[in-house]
């Protein structure tokens, strides 16, 4: 399990939202990047640095502070699309190999890049935006990424560090439920009769603990 590439956005126009930028458009870098927790949502921070968040109402934060996505599903993607795919075109901060970032427990953590390297925690699945439907330029691109329900993870920085394209990535630490990433992904699009699973989470955000809670009959 390792890092396949590194990357971080290039600011350009949004014309799909009214931020009027956006920082979807990832790009590998070479040599190490510095990685921390940012400050609270809603200022635009992320985890790594040079990187930032437009939409700062729905993205950046503690919670969103790095996404991961694996080079298996982009690979699949090209596949379905019949078009290239590179690393970082699905706005992700890390591309994964060998990692099923889907299958990730929420609360698990990552050691990436040995002893100097960080610790991210998996915290909750991306949900597709209209940026990201006008990013790709694919009809119906959000119902089709919703079915598959391949989000990819978004990850808390537990401990900062530098990290780099090639860095092994090790799971350290897997609390004892069964929530992933991709229930997670289901419960709060096209399925929301799974939510009251969602709760044996402790890690999740609370904002969609909130929704869960919402739909258990003892709350």
């Amino acid at each position: 399990m390792r890092v396949l590439s590194v990357n971080v956005g290039r600011p350009r126009p949004n014309p799909w939202k009214d931020t009027g930028v956006t920082g979807i458009d990832k790009r590998p870098v070479t040599g190490p990047v510095a990685v921390t927790a940012p400050g609270p949502k809603g200022t635009g921070a992320v985890g790594l640095a040079g990187d930032r968040a437009y939409d700062v109402r729905h993205h950046g934060g503690p919670d969103q502070a790095v996404y991961a996505y694996a080079r298996e599903d982009l690979d699949g993607w090209e596949r379905e699309l019949g078009r290239d795919l590179r690393d970082g075109m699905f706005g992700e901060n890390l591309t994964t190999l060998g990692v099923d970032v889907n299958g990730a427990l929420i609360g698990e953590r990552w050691r990436i890049g040995g002893p100097a390297g960080a610790v991210l925690e998996v915290s909750c699945p991306r949900i597709p935006c209209g940026t990201f439907q006008g990013w790709l330029d694919e009809a119906g691109w959000l119902r089709r990424f919703t079915r598959a329900a391949l989000p990819g993870a978004y990850l808390r920085v537990a401990e900062p560090g530098g990290i780099r394209a090639g860095d092994p990535v090790e799971v350290v630490h897997r609390p004892g439920h069964a929530v992933t990433v991709a229930l997670v992904f289901r419960a709060v699009t096209l399925e929301p009769g799974l939510l009251p699973a969602l709760l044996a989470a402790d890690a999740l955000p609370e904002e969609i603990r909130a929704a869960a809670r919402g739909r258990t009959p003892s709350h």
